[in-house]
């Protein structure tokens, strides 16, 4: 089997080097391409990849076909790829907002994986959602969900609604904690500490926050009313929180960011 990756900026490079531990493939299964000479030296430099700035060198040469490029090239990209692709290929979208029929439109096949993946997958501890087109086989299901597991976590839904929705809670996600996270630390800073000392604070807070709610059954609410007691320091900064409408503020900025993946998608 062999994966062909389109675009290898942060999630195309992150998948590639995520896939290219996997046991499901051989050394040198991995093709990248890319048009950047700068980026194309790079990754000649790695010796698990095929790098190529030619889709006719290695679009025909692919199983698994993987288009992580920015939504706008999408058309030209589709233009490019139509003659080159073969039936049986499964292509596999990581694009923000394009949906499964765009695909299967603008390249005449059927085996289709939408996917929205995260940030976090860099570090092996991401999430992707995803969802398939009919034609995409049990065995052929396992083998996606085996190579997008590479870098995390996958949960497979039952429509495209459901994938800008995880845009808005996972896909963007991340920079909702690290907008907290920002805050706290100039909290930290406005308080005396230093930056490293805030730095230490504030993320150290966020990982065993997160490893309490992950080893428990327990609800952020329940874990909430763990910490704080009446008329205490906890309380008040909660209390400020809801005085403030901080709780209905997030889901707002998470709409937000889904209902702009469903306006990318009517884009194209």
């Amino acid at each position: 089997m062999k994966i062909l990756v389109i675009g290898v900026g942060n999630m195309g490079l992150t998948y590639a080097e995520g896939m290219s531990k996997s046991k499901l493939l051989k050394k040198k299964n991995i093709m990248v391409l890319d048009k950047s000479d700068e980026k194309l030296e790079e990754l000649d430099q790695i010796s698990y990849f095929d790098a190529y700035s030619e889709l006719d060198e290695c679009v025909p040469e692919a199983d698994i076909i993987f288009i992580a490029v920015k939504p706008f090239h999408a058309e030209q990209l589709f233009e490019k790829i139509r003659p080159l692709v073969i039936p049986d290929q499964i292509v596999v979208s990581i694009m923000a907002g394009v949906t499964v029929d765009t695909i299967k439109n603008a390249l005449s096949i059927d085996k289709i994986v939408r996917a929205m993946p995260n940030l976090p997958a860099k570090v092996g501890e991401g999430l992707t959602s995803y969802v398939t087109s009919e034609q995409v086989s049990k065995i052929e299901l396992l083998t996606i969900e085996n190579l997008l597991n590479t870098t995390g976590t996958s949960i497979r839904v039952s429509n495209e609604n459901l994938i800008d929705a995880s845009t808005g809670i996972s896909g963007s996600g991340p920079a909702y904690v690290f907008y907290f996270m920002q805050s706290m630390m100039e909290a930290a800073q406005q308080m005396g500490f230093t930056r490293n000392e805030s730095k230490v604070l504030v993320s150290q807070t966020f990982t065993g926050a997160v490893e309490l709610f992950n080893q428990s059954d327990l609800s952020p609410n329940s874990w909430m009313k763990k910490v704080a007691s009446k008329g205490g320091t906890t309380q008040a900064a909660l209390d400020s929180m809801e005085d403030n409408n901080i709780n209905e503020l997030i889901k707002e900025a998470a709409f937000a960011a889904f209902n702009r993946a469903i306006e990318l998608g009517k884009e194209h």
